[in-house]
């Protein structure tokens, strides 16, 4: 049909961009556009994708980047700061959705090994991080306590589905009788051995490496996308699955100062990359199959939108956070994720399950997914609306969120961007004033050196949208960039407004010529670092009369 690859892949690259952009327009996921692409475009649309080696490739190539960011970006700080309430909710949770979700599964009919896989898969909200904290981030909520609470959980889950993953591959390889022993012996003692050969890479080769590396970006992005898909292959190797194997990797440079910049950079190779793997998945699903299925995935999706969020509400509730937190950080978990479809996919190549259960879960995740990007968007009036009956889910005195909310824990009153010479002393001056600064360099051993004197640093580049949205913005009072480049200045003054930042900016010019610009485009202050400098050099060498009074 088709005169080339080439030919096949640039239409359908170009009917998911018009799928793309018809979902950005009603507000919804583009996984929900790609999924459906794939349908249209498979065997029971238009015939336009079959399986083929360059999609499965492309498809397992976004897994693995998929499972490396996640690793990467693998905060268990901000599982610390929250406390037991990221452990209890994310572990409560996924304990309830799958016990239930099994029993609903058995219910329906369903084999043992299929409800627990459905029962599995139904638990999962936390790769679907990324399209919450784009939500929150739009309503500037990413930073608010229930914010905060749901990317703690979310992370909880992001350790819980790996350990699963790891189980089930595990399983599916393992003999019936006395060989499933010697099996799962085999098994723990490869996991111990990679598991201690990635400690010994994290603590002698990856620090000083990447600080080499770091010195072009080109290179250090390279090598992680070869890291990612090298750690793929040695999980696969070993015997458990590549996605585990690239999420081991992630975790390995995690503690590095040059994650969020690599995670940043990798955002939209991996988003391009998935495409080709919810394309495959849509390719592979029989309408008529799901025809069949719609009446189960219906009760499903109704399990997870209204159960996953009370089972949240309630643990929040008896651990003293108020209702309207427990509500808005529950409906975070109203859906499932990519990790659901992931599972599903991993089930059918172990021979766990059937494409019929496949499309089972990919229908839930499609229903979920869809609604709980419109509860997420429309939070407060949908609560507003439900307060009256959710006052059981609250104790009398809500003492735990009081404290939350005294807490200033985290603020920072200057972001500062670049550590040259003027802006080592700038930071210096401000640290002196006792201000909490934040600092971003894109050169390392710059941020190495002032992370050692005790400054709180980061590798970043001002120029970089990805990076912007990892910040604390919401926390921050000044942003100031002393890198003196009109271009940098422009890109990173527009980030910021793109992020919704709520606070001030100053930017370093070279010229009082540059400076106009930027003060007719609303900068809060512009500095001129030698004209400042000579003024008042001047001031001091030759006092006019008012600096004499």
């Amino acid at each position: 049909m088709w005169p080339s690859v080439f030919v096949q892949m640039a239409a359908v690259l170009s009917v998911a961009a018009l799928a793309g952009a018809l979902a950005q327009r009603l507000r919804q996921p583009l996984i929900v556009a790609f999924i459906a692409v794939g349908i249209l475009l498979g065997p029971s649309g238009l015939g336009w994708v079959v399986h083929s080696d360059e999609v499965e490739l492309f498809a397992r190539l976004g897994i693995s980047l998929l499972l490396f960011v996640v690793g990467l970006k693998l905060d268990l700080h901000i599982i610390r700061t929250m406390g037991p309430v990221a452990l209890a909710t994310g572990l409560g949770q996924v304990l309830f959705t799958s016990v239930v979700g099994y029993l609903i599964a058995l219910l329906l009919g369903m084999s043992h090994v299929a409800a627990l896989y459905v029962a599995v898969a139904l638990t999962f909200s936390s790769t679907i991080i990324i399209i919450i904290i784009k939500l929150l981030s739009d309503k500037r909520e990413v930073d608010a306590l229930h914010g905060r609470i749901a990317v703690g959980f979310l992370i909880v889950q992001d350790i819980v589905v790996v350990l699963v993953m790891i189980g089930f591959t595990a399983l599916g390889q393992a003999g019936k009788g006395a060989e499933l022993a010697w099996e799962a012996l085999e098994v723990l003692v490869k996991g111990l051995l990679m598991l201690l050969a990635l400690a010994l890479l994290m603590r002698y080769l990856m620090p000083p490496l990447l600080h080499r590396l770091a010195r072009s970006p080109e290179l250090l992005m390279l090598f992680a996308i070869a890291w990612a898909v090298l750690g793929a292959a040695a999980g696969d190797a070993l015997g458990f699955s590549q996605e585990v194997g690239a999420f081991l990797a992630g975790v390995s440079i995690a503690s590095s100062p040059y994650r969020e910049l690599v995670a940043a950079r990798l955002v939209s190779l991996r988003d391009f990359l998935l495409l080709f793997f919810f394309i495959e998945l849509g390719a592979n699903l029989d309408l008529g199959a799901l025809g069949a299925q719609l009446g189960p995935a219906l009760v499903f999706s109704l399990f997870v939108l209204v159960g996953n969020p009370l089972i949240v509400m309630a643990i929040m509730g008896s651990m003293g956070y108020r209702k309207r937190t427990g509500f808005l950080a529950g409906l975070t978990v109203a859906q499932i994720s990519e990790f659901s479809l992931i599972l599903a996919a991993l089930g059918v190549s172990l021979g766990h399950i059937n494409r019929e259960t496949l499309g089972l879960i990919t229908l839930v995740g499609l229903i979920t997914i869809s609604a709980s990007t419109y509860m997420i968007l429309y939070s407060h009036p949908l609560y507003e609306r439900l307060a009256p009956w959710l006052s059981v889910f609250e104790r009398r005195v809500a003492h735990r969120e009081m404290d939350a909310l005294v807490d200033g824990e985290g603020r920072v009153d200057i972001l500062l961007f670049g550590l040259g010479r003027f802006g080592a002393a700038v930071a210096g001056s401000l640290r002196e004033r006792k201000c909490r600064l934040l600092a971003v360099d894109f050169d390392p051993e710059a941020v190495r050196r002032h992370a050692r004197a005790g400054l709180d640093a980061r590798y970043g580049d001002a120029e970089d949208p990805e990076f912007l949205a990892s910040l604390p913005l919401s926390r921050v009072n000044w942003v100031v960039s002393t890198l003196r480049d009109p271009a940098i200045n422009r890109t990173l003054l527009q980030g910021l407004r793109h992020q919704g930042y709520p606070g001030k900016v100053a930017l370093a010019v070279a010229s009082r010529r540059e400076a106009e610009p930027f003060e007719k485009a609303g900068v809060d202050l512009v500095l001129v670092p030698y004209a400042d400098a000579a003024r008042e050099a001047a001031d001091r060498l030759c006092p006019t009369d008012s600096d004499k009074q």
